[in-house]
């Protein structure tokens, strides 16, 4: 089923401002919070698509490139940083937030009054990996040493000395949240909020684990696989799921964030999808023309090089570039040609080469329809 338009959802127009955007989904959220609406699955998908189109739209980023792309703009990673279609992970994602938008009216629990126990969150990992255009062309796969936060081994993540020493939480019985009344000039007002004694977990621990001080983790490392797309680019951020840091008592674990960087290559320059290479010509064979073997990432191209090439020319290779990451094509490889001119000559070199400078033949003859150097640059562009 297609989604429909994020302003559309939250009901206000495309020059909305983040204030708008804010009462309009405020207004959603508090039509169809699961708590006001127990057991009904419409209100819940309407819940989950006011959060998304909210994530996106409160994002100047987002709503960027949203707004010139739409939701293909977005691809690559759920729109809000955060899975969109899980309640538990809206409710983390959004975090005391609730608070402002709710005025303290509704508990990030949901589900009706069964509520959800607190599922805390490891951090986030960030490292940076260094690629070739080699790598980048054909795709690679990394090893990656982690240091990181990993689960304790000896208490099994819990945090606890051992088993005996979990018990449940006696202020909420278990259930990580507790149910507080409070009298309005409307009424009695309900409201679901997560228990002060375990803090959302629904257990308490009586005896630390003295590995770990109580935390379920420690300093460690792993080693990671990862496979690296081809047509990466310098810049771009691949994320793997729970590869970060381990969470405290057994939560879910935070994401790993890898940061691509482009080594500098020794002969090709990059640009989006099209390599560009500078290759050198002798004199002899700028007038007589050649048969030249271009190097490219993967192999050589034989090219004819005609009778007369100048310098400065440029031959276009298409599909020798690299390939795009989200489409099934290649970019080019733009040649630069340049006549090489020796810086030392020999005396019967010197000779040779006067007797040409008095060929009439020689002299500098630019033909009228000839381009200016900024023309050709402009029109090759152009073209593209």
């Amino acid at each position: 089923m297609d989604k429909r338009d994020y302003y559309e959802v939250l009901g206000v127009a495309k020059s909305a401002n983040a204030d708008e955007i804010k009462k309009a989904y405020r207004k959603l959220a508090m039509q169809y919070h699961p708590d006001r609406n127990p057991g009904d699955k419409e209100a819940e998908e309407k819940f989950k698509e006011a959060a998304e189109a909210y994530a996106v739209l409160s994002d100047n980023d987002k709503r960027a490139r949203y707004d010139q792309f739409g939701h293909d703009g977005l691809r690559g990673g759920a729109p809000g940083g955060f899975d969109t279609s899980d309640l538990g992970s809206i409710f983390e994602h959004f975090g005391s937030m609730f608070g402002d938008l709710f005025g303290g009216s509704f508990g990030g629990f949901g589900g009706g009054g069964g509520g959800h126990k607190a599922m805390r969150r490891g951090s986030d990992v960030r490292i940076n990996v260094k690629l070739t255009l080699e790598e980048i062309a054909t795709g690679c796969t990394k090893k990656l040493k982690i240091q990181k936060q990993v689960v304790c081994d000896h208490c099994g993540g819990s945090g606890a000395k051992d088993k005996s020493s979990v018990q449940t939480c006696p202020t909420c019985q278990g259930r990580g949240y507790v149910v507080q009344q409070q009298r309005s000039m409307f009424g009695v007002i309900q409201q679901t909020v997560q228990c002060p004694t375990c803090h959302g977990q629904g257990e308490i621990i009586k005896d630390k684990c003295p590995h770990c001080g109580g935390t379920g983790t420690k300093k460690g490392e792993e080693i990671i696989t990862v496979s690296i797309p081809a047509g990466v680019e310098d810049g771009m951020t691949l994320r793997e799921r729970g590869k970060g840091n381990a969470a405290p008592n057994g939560g879910v674990n935070g994401d790993l964030h890898i940061v691509i960087h482009v080594e500098d290559h020794a002969i090709f320059e990059r640009n989006g999808n099209n390599l560009y290479l500078n290759y050198f010509i002798s004199f002899p064979q700028a007038c007589l023309g050649t048969d030249a073997e271009i190097p490219l990432i993967e192999g050589k191209a034989k090219v004819k090089i005609p009778a007369g090439t100048q310098s400065g020319q440029m031959i276009r290779l298409r599909g020798k570039g690299l390939p795009d990451l989200n489409y099934n094509q290649k970019g080019d490889l733009i040649v630069n040609i340049n006549i090489w001119t020796p810086k030392n000559l020999s005396r019967e070199e010197k000779e040779l080469i006067e007797k040409l400078n008095q060929s009439a033949n020689f002299n500098p003859k630019p033909d009228s329809k000839d381009k200016s150097f900024f023309s050709k640059i402009k029109q090759f562009f152009e073209e593209r």
